[in-house]
């Protein structure tokens, strides 16, 4: 007699490890024309960050797929941290264009822009339409994509290997996400080369973005924790810790702990920028399949409630939270929180980042060790550098409580009580 899965149990038991082929080195971006003759791409929508073409990086990108026989449609309205508004643009101009394929030449930004504009001008609607429930009606593509070349100029957001692109919506005061397995690039060339021109207060942010994408993922709950799904289609890109998924995450902040400060403090330093490059990758990978929870959960309304901060290190006038700082603010103060659901990860954790050994019982290894690489690199020191009071603190959490897909892989659940409390500990880190 045989039993099938589910009569035993009524937990997962499957996860999934999908990446986007990389080709990783110096000077690999020349080979971006090869790359997309090879996906088949003859008419390339190709999104540039403005800065990336300032500072001479997209050149000899652009070149190189000019000498292939590519005809380009070139982009360059790419907004740092974009909005609904500045993806429907982007969106309008692909519908116009006589292509089939894109490109993305820039940080997380310019790649996410790329991804929306790919998604919302082959399958049609609105950008709405498949922004993650409850902000919006969460859609599946039918189908597959155009293919999409992506070509990270920071380490920072992993967007080269995900299937996620991040908007904000000024309406609703908030920031969200599109997300589905349909959106991952077709293929990424990670370059270090390319972060030659970097600030290193970008570099910085992106930096810490990576070491939180990696803790968060290798601290979410297991996978075998959640409820099997009804169907294969109702399987969630953020499914959980899996061992798989850990090996991606530990590199990651492994390499985050020995090389980020040396990325930051040395814009010629191309060995270690190198290092973070690779490491964006892999914690992209990693996070692709276990997921990101409470500190991306907070920092979605810490981005998207004001405008009213500037870095002084950022290019541009734009006022906005840069990605990376306001997840890494509420980063230990989290993990304190989430600690007695895994003390052993934690430590673990703690030991990728700084490569000493802690007493198992040590609650603080890992904010301590966070806080010592935000001071070092010269982060934001809390919430409300960012300009929030406790005034906001409800605001804050109303946000945070709209992100369930990412809640949903938390270790240890957050009520409205222990986010009030994270978020009050957040606010002065030091």
């Amino acid at each position: 007699m045989s039993i099938s899965v589910s009569e035993l149990t009524a937990n997962e038991t499957i996860f999934t490890i999908e990446a986007t082929p990389v080709k990783f080195g110096a000077g690999a971006s020349l080979d971006a024309g090869w790359e997309l003759k090879r996906l088949g791409v003859t008419r390339a929508f190709v999104v540039v960050d403005p800065e990336v073409r300032a500072r001479g990086v997209a050149a000899p990108i652009l070149e190189s797929m000019r000498a292939a026989g590519v005809e380009l449609t070139e982009y360059g309205d790419v907004e740092t941290e974009p909005s609904i508004h500045a993806f429907g643009r982007a969106v309008q101009a692909a519908r116009a264009a006589n292509i089939d394929g894109f490109v993305a030449i820039g940080g997380g930004s310019a790649i996410d822009t790329a991804k929306v504009a790919n998604l919302v001008s082959t399958h049609g609607g609105e950008i709405m339409d498949y922004v993650n429930a409850p902000v919006g009606r969460g859609l599946k593509p039918p189908s597959s994509l155009r293919p999409l070349l992506a070509i990270p100029t920071t380490p920072g957001s992993g967007s080269e290997a995900t299937t996620v692109a991040i908007l904000d919506i000024p309406e609703l005061r908030i920031k969200t996400g599109i997300s589905h397995r349909s959106m991952r690039p077709s293929q990424a060339i990670v370059d270090p080369e390319l972060t030659r021109t970097a600030p290193s207060a970008v570099i910085a942010s992106a930096g810490l973005d990576v070491v939180c994408h990696a803790a968060e993922s290798f601290l979410s709950r297991p996978y075998t924790s959640r409820t099997r799904p009804e169907t294969a289609d109702d399987r969630p890109p953020y499914q959980g810790s899996n061992p798989v998924a850990d090996l991606w995450s530990g590199q990651a902040m492994r390499y985050g702990g020995q090389y980020l400060r040396r990325a930051v403090a040395d814009e010629h330093d191309t060995e270690a920028r190198g290092f973070m490059m690779l490491s964006a990758t892999m914690a992209g990978v990693g996070f692709g399949s276990a997921g990101v929870h409470i500190p991306h959960s907070c920092a979605y309304p810490i981005a998207g409630l004001k405008h009213s901060y500037r870095h002084p290190g950022y290019p541009g006038e734009k006022m906005f939270v840069p990605h990376g700082f306001s997840v890494i603010v509420t980063a230990p103060a989290s993990f304190r929180f989430t600690f007695s659901a895994a003390p052993e990860r934690h430590i673990q954790a703690a030991s990728f980042l700084t490569g000493q050994q802690y007493a198992q019982g040590d609650r603080e290894a890992l904010p301590n060790a966070l806080l010592a690489l935000m001071k070092d690199v010269g982060a934001p020191s809390g919430v409300a550098e960012l300009g929030y009071d406790e005034s906001d603190i409800p605001a804050l959490i109303g946000g945070a409580l709209k992100q369930q897909r990412l809640l949903a892989v938390s270790p240890r659940m957050p009520t409205e009580a222990d986010l009030d409390r994270i978020l009050r500990d957040s606010m002065h880190n030091w």
